[in-house]
């Protein structure tokens, strides 16, 4: 197809970083090291999240991530996952650092369970230490545009409300609150936590969000490959219903072709 608005480049940048691919994918919860790279090669992603707390990326004497997903290849976004006061995320995120050099940061602080819920006075905090400490932050956050706001006005470099609790599949709950964030938000939006299928991907994007960060739809998925495959295209999918531009919703029919002129 040659139509320029297709051709044309639709990258998207954050923190002075260039992506092409929408889809974000994390690293954990996978069977195995060879089904994490398979998949994240399927996905077509060119950032993805690792756990600092639950992935190995230092100890040589047990299989590492970086021999199966490449620093190199990868823009690495080492998360807070596992932190539930704002002191553990900054020292997690810190000794992440020292570790690799690795400044984009994703910062979660959450709530206890059952709902593990973004835990937004400890994020707040969080947020503030790490960015006087120089580091770049993406922050997942509830779908509340009050606090997105302020996140955003700190200094925050992306804003991550979740569509739906993590790991429950229910795909984005309240389209509303996301898309008020997208109004107002000058750096990118990405949806996470929440996804299950690539429905839930696509309408994320019809929405207007930057990317999609999906793990727990992918990694646990029958058949992850696949599914990263699937994920792929449903963001794919839907950034380009969003650049085309939906019809409106009306309440009544419309003919799709003209009522006059018709031949007797």
């Amino acid at each position: 197809m040659q139509d320029g608005a297709l051709q044309r480049d639709d990258s998207w940048t954050v923190a002075g970083r260039k992506f092409s691919s929408r889809l974000v994918v994390g690293t954990g919860k996978y069977k195995d090291l060879p089904t994490t790279a398979a998949a994240i090669e399927a996905s077509g992603a060119e950032m993805v999240t690792v756990a600092v707390r639950r992935v190995n990326l230092s100890d040589r004497n047990a299989p590492m991530l970086q021999d199966y997903v490449s620093p190199q290849r990868y823009t690495y976004l080492p998360n807070t996952a596992g932190c539930f006061t704002a002191d553990e995320a900054v020292r997690t995120l810190r000794l992440a650092r020292e570790a690799g050099g690795w400044n984009l940061v994703k910062l979660e602080v959450l709530g206890p369970a059952p709902t593990l819920y973004p835990d937004m006075a400890a994020t707040l905090l969080a947020a503030e230490a790490l960015i006087k400490d120089g580091f770049e932050v993406m922050v997942y956050c509830s779908d509340d545009p009050v606090a997105a706001k302020r996140l955003e006005e700190m200094g925050c470099v992306a804003i991550m409300p979740l569509g739906a609790p993590i790991g429950s599949g229910l795909g984005v709950q309240n389209p509303l609150m996301i898309q008020m964030i997208i109004e107002q938000s000058k750096v990118p939006v990405l949806v996470d936590a929440g996804v299950g299928t690539a429905y839930d991907a696509t309408f994320a994007m019809e929405l207007g969000c930057d990317a999609v960060l999906v793990n727990s739809a992918i990694a646990m998925a029958g058949d992850p490959i696949l599914m990263a495959r699937a994920m792929k295209a449903g963001v794919e999918a839907g950034r380009l219903a969003f650049r085309a531009g939906r019809i409106p919703r009306k309440g009544f029919a419309s003919a799709s072709t003209p009522m006059t002129g018709l031949i007797s």
